[in-house]
């Protein structure tokens, strides 16, 4: 398993702090902070994931949980409506997000807002966010939305706009608990369900009409 590079600036000090600790002879005291910052460290864990289905699938973007899945507008997005599936990340899920799709990025825009709790209804309305827009190789727009919860201290988005990306290349993540929107058009079909756990780049999400 590999770790995202975010979790050093994190973890090192906590590191330092039991070797400072250790060499003053508090082995207890280091043994507790060493792991501490091997807890830390987990949070930005970066498991291998894989998906071998159809090329047209849309996958997760995120792990978590289904909390919502409804239908909305957005202009960002394009003309008429997308499925929003909703995703709950809690401090205990893998926090390192990937491409949902092969495209291009045509949208790319960070707002910055406050910390409310990720599962409250309006978190994407008055948290923190980074919105990509990716533009498949169809025409079709995807868009995934990454939003900041309670804890969390930044959302971190690899993505420019003009970047061409790979489905299941890594596309950021977000520091500290948070939540995930993926949209797709309303033509496509969506294959998860609310309370339904998700994998990032291994769980199928959706399909477009000609699959």
């Amino acid at each position: 398993m590999t770790f995202a590079k975010e979790a050093w600036p994190f973890v090192l000090p906590f590191w330092a702090l039991a070797l400072g600790l250790a060499a003053f002879r508090h082995p207890a005291w280091a043994a507790g902070v060493f792991v501490v910052g091997f807890l830390v460290l987990l949070f930005f864990r970066d498991p291998t994931r894989r998906f071998d289905g159809p090329l047209g699938t849309v996958l997760a973007p995120a792990d978590g949980v289904v909390t919502r899945i409804d239908t909305v507008q957005d202009p960002d997005l394009g003309p008429g409506t997308f499925h929003r599936i909703v995703t709950f990340l809690s401090a205990l899920d893998v926090h390192v997000q990937r491409a949902p799709v092969d495209g291009e990025v045509i949208a790319a825009r960070y707002t910055e807002g406050r910390k409310v709790a990720a599962f409250r209804p309006d978190a994407d309305q008055v948290n923190e966010k980074h919105l990509s827009v990716l533009r498949r190789p169809n025409g079709d727009t995807v868009g995934i939305c990454q939003i900041a919860g309670l804890v969390a201290r930044r959302v971190v988005c690899y993505l420019k706009l003009g970047d061409r990306v790979a489905r299941g290349q890594h596309m950021g993540l977000i520091k500290f608990g948070s939540r995930v929107d993926l949209m797709v058009p309303s033509t496509y079909k969506v294959l998860v369900a609310k309370g339904q756990r998700l994998r990032n780049g291994e769980t199928p999400v959706a399909l477009p009409p000609e699959s």
